[in-house]
């Protein structure tokens, strides 16, 4: 009641009224002291409570609810699952299961083997993982798994840090060696677990902390272009399989031209029965692939080629018996059940450290990406910050139980929305298809031929390499984004997955501080008959405000570009800044040298005359008298009176005799701008300085309360700059200038203390008389000058005898010296004779001015 008391009695302002920043703030209300209002430490859902305090199950209440809340956020599965349409989406749930399941069996067998683990694992990834994520994950498409990029990533940190060659044993006593599989398997099996924690911990972390938009940095062409750059090397890896030749491991910058000469070089020792068997494989994997694309509307599932073929080459390597004969290589024992849980090597976690990072933020990218593509065709929502707590508990979990990395893979996503697939039920179903296999079919693979496993793979890739086709389509749109393309492709090629990924991304972020380094620069005018305010260069009806430059930049404003801000801005306002700031500071210290030299000569009179309490000067014999009269009273002097240690005016450009600028003022607007730093708000206040020198006031327009705030803490407002120069927008600005003509002009300088009376002095002394020229004429020309201006007063003439030759000011018989006030603070009248009659102002009084006369 009592806020409500307080907004009914806020004042309104009437309309067509300019306010600035500090009048804004003056019309802030505040609650009064005496007010309350019970606000919980946590988010609690409406209804939930009553805020009261005399409620004393408030906070209990509360913290049930915010446990329901956070319960409902971490396990999204108890918030859509009892809402599940059985009778809508059961059927197809179950069919696109079927599907994608029956996708994952020969894919999780070929990417263990891309990531240079036994195929298992890869069945293992297929499964663990895939069942997690039914619970933590908020994409209702999404088929996670093995993923070829993420596979290949860890196959080379297998190949680098489990080398074959470490486990090779002679073979029944010879000089023979070979590799211990069983070995080296067990081992990288252990590297790989340990990756997958540390990868899941990265993840969940991340989500924890609501560090989802860490992906932003991963821009569309640069994921696109590492995906390409990683389906070359998934490419080249495989092609030892098929053609059947071995090959060493090689690791880091430039492995993968290496691996492609040597692969080269060993061609003519290609296993043709491998070879035949590839290609025979890869042919009908096409070919059924594009039937399905096709006929795609007329079937009710795509035909499983993969797992057809994967049967077919199984019993023909099985029958013929095609590792003895032709010398095929075959996948080997696939043990059958589950295995326990086991823990990682610790061991492990300062080698891998930024490798995992690294798969973590790639996983999620591709995963985040895909989630939001058929969240926008279905009309719901995905939580990035879930989405990497789903993924990172899937990774985490799925480590003890020998899985590798997974991520989310777009040709099952694809099947499992194609397919009718309406939930992660299907995603469930497809795990149950890989148990069975884990436990029942596993060990019926045993001839299963590499070389399709490797054909499986390289088909797959066939829409990653699609993607160079951006190259055109960049080309026409975004140049800047073609090189990024460009150069994460190369850099990813040639550093290889883990160190091109960073140079990616920090090519990527120097292309956004170049962008906000050359900013577009512009004039404002007023469109005609409107309150809107457009570039003068690119709208042909704006035009300038008389006398007024708005500037814009198009970009914000900080440590990087503050610098060629106010060079733009000096540039743009069509005048020389510095250089005119340079010449005025030239005009100022010769006018300063004259005056010290005026203040010498002076000085050294003084020496020669001493003062006297007396309160005039003797004159030497010109008087005010006819020239008949020469011989009789003196002249009188003028003192003129004013504070004693008052200040000159300030010199402006017009009395130094330098150009003016064509206007009064500069309106900088802050719409673009959304934070400032300490370096952007030094050269603010430069700016405020520079255009004060040239006598411009600086006003800001559309400043953000953000960027206000920032400005406060930075100390940029003073007794010189204050919130009156800062306008809710540029039409405000505007208004103002054109109705007050800048009635709170910003100054840098200390401002002087204003007399109590205003008088206009001569800007120039008037001249020595000639030595033959008599002074009595000069002296009746200075008084007549001195006649016609009423802002000199003439109250302070008086007699004085003649007494000597030469003036004392050594100008003329009139001194315009300003005297010191005596304590009275009144004037002596005119001498009588004196030939001038006193003036006064209104309520002008006399003083006594103190005399001196010469020795």
């Amino acid at each position: 009641m009592a806020a409500e008391m307080v907004l009914s009695r806020r004042p309104r302002q009437p309309r067509g009224e300019v306010l600035s920043e500090a009048d804004l703030e003056e019309l802030s209300w505040v609650l009064p002291t005496g007010l309350h209002l019970w606000v919980p430490l946590l988010p609690c859902s409406p209804g939930s409570s009553v805020f009261s305090p005399s409620s004393h199950s408030f906070l209990g209440r509360c913290s049930a609810s915010t446990a329901k809340s956070l319960l409902f956020r971490f396990l999204p599965v108890l918030r859509w699952l009892p809402r599940y349409p059985v009778k809508d989406w059961l059927l197809g749930d179950i069919l696109s299961g079927f599907s994608v399941g029956i996708m994952h069996l020969p894919q999780g067998l070929a990417y263990a083997l891309l990531a240079g683990l036994p195929p298992v694992t890869g069945l293992y990834s297929s499964f663990y993982p895939v069942f997690l994520y039914f619970f933590f994950g908020t994409s209702r498409h999404n088929s996670v798994g093995p993923f070829a990029v993420i596979s290949v990533m860890i196959g080379s940190l297998t190949d680098s840090l489990v080398p074959s060659e470490d486990f090779m044993e002679l073979v029944n006593g010879t000089n023979e060696t070979a590799v211990n599989e069983a070995q080296r398997d067990a081992a990288r099996v252990e590297l790989v677990a340990t990756i997958t924690v540390l990868t899941g911990i990265f993840q969940v972390a991340l989500g924890l902390l609501q560090f989802g938009f860490v992906v932003t940095y991963l821009s569309d062409p640069l994921v696109r272009g590492y995906t390409t750059a990683a389906s070359v090397h998934v490419l080249i890896s495989q092609l030892k399989n098929v053609f059947g030749v071995s090959l060493g491991e090689h690791s880091g910058p430039l492995s993968l031209f290496v691996t492609f000469i040597e692969i080269c070089k060993k061609l003519p020792e290609t296993n043709v029965g491998t070879l035949v068997t590839a290609i025979i494989a890869m042919v009908a994997i096409f070919i059924v692939k594009e039937l399905n694309h096709k006929f795609s509307a007329k079937l009710p599932m795509p035909i499983p080629i993969e797992l057809i073929t994967i049967i077919i080459s199984t019993g023909i390597s099985y029958g013929v018996n095609l590792n003895s004969k032709f010398g095929i290589s075959v996948v080997g024992d696939i043990p059958s059940g589950l295995k326990p849980p086991v823990v990682p090597n610790a061991s492990y976690f300062g080698q891998v450290v930024g490798n995992a990072f690294a798969i973590a933020v790639v996983g999620y990218a591709i995963c985040i990406s895909l989630g939001k593509i058929f969240a926008l065709k279905h009309g719901y929502k995905v939580d990035s910050n879930q989405e990497l707590i789903a993924l990172g508990l899937s990774n985490f979990l799925g480590g003890f139980f020998q899985c590798f990395a997974i991520s989310c893979s777009m040709s099952r996503s694809l099947v499992q929305e194609s397919t009718g697939g309406n939930s992660q039920v299907a995603g469930v179903i497809a795990s149950l298809v890989i148990l069975v296999t884990i436990l029942k079919i596993g060990e019926l693979f045993h001839d299963l031929p590499k070389a399709i496993l490797s054909a499986i793979i390289i088909i797959n890739l066939k829409g990653m390499f699609k993607q160079f086709r951006d190259l055109y389509t960049l080309w026409k749109s975004n140049r800047v984004d073609l090189m990024v393309w460009v150069v994460t492709f190369i850099a990813t090629l040639l550093l290889n997955l883990d160190i091109g990924l960073g140079a990616s991304v920090a090519f990527a972020l120097l292309t956004v501080i170049f962008r906000t380094q050359l900013p577009h620069y512009s004039i404002l005018g007023r469109v005609t008959d409107t309150d809107v305010y457009k570039d003068v260069a690119e709208y042909e009806k704006a035009q300038e405000v008389p006398g007024i430059k708005i500037f814009r930049s198009s970009s914000t404003i900080y440590f990087a570009n503050v610098e060629m801000y106010s060079d733009a801005l000096k540039k743009k306002s069509g005048i020389n800044v510095d250089r005119l700031i340079e010449k005025k500071k030239k005009a100022l210290k010769k006018l300063k040298k004259q005056q010290k030299k005026a203040e010498k000569e002076k000085a050294k009179r003084k020496k020669v005359l001493p003062s006297t309490s007396l309160s005039c000067h003797p004159i030497p014999p010109p008087c005010l008298a006819p020239a008949s009269c020469c011989n009789g009273p003196g002249v009188a002097v003028i003192e003129l009176s004013g504070d004693e240690g008052s200040a000159p005016a300030e010199p402006t450009l017009r009395s130094l005799g330098l150009p003016q600028p064509d206007f009064h003022a500069v309106i900088l607007d802050f719409s673009p701008v959304n934070f400032v730093d300490t370096v952007s708000i030094k050269i603010l206040k430069n700016i405020f300085r520079d255009f004060h020198e040239i006598e411009v006031d600086v006003f800001v327009a559309s400043c953000p309360a953000s960027v206000l705030a920032q400005l406060e803490r930075g100390n940029f407002f003073s007794s010189t700059i204050t919130k009156h120069c800062f306008f809710p927008s540029v039409n405000d600005a505007v208004l103002h200038l054109n109705r007050e003509k800048c009635p709170a002009p910003v100054s840098t300088q200390p401002r002087r203390p204003h007399c109590h009376r205003t008088v206009r002095r001569p800007s120039r002394l008037p001249s020595l008389p000639s030595p033959g020229e008599p002074q009595h004429q000069n002296v009746a020309l200075q008084k007549r000058r001195l006649l016609r201006s009423k802002a000199v007063p003439l109250a302070g003439l008086h007699h004085v005898p003649a007494r000597g030759p030469e003036p004392l000011c050594g100008d003329s018989a009139v001194c315009l010296e300003p005297a010191c006030p005596m304590p009275g603070g009144r004037r002596e009248a005119p001498a009588a004779g004196s030939g001038l009659s006193p003036r006064r102002g209104p309520g002008e009084q006399y003083s006594s001015i103190p005399a001196r006369f010469p020795q």
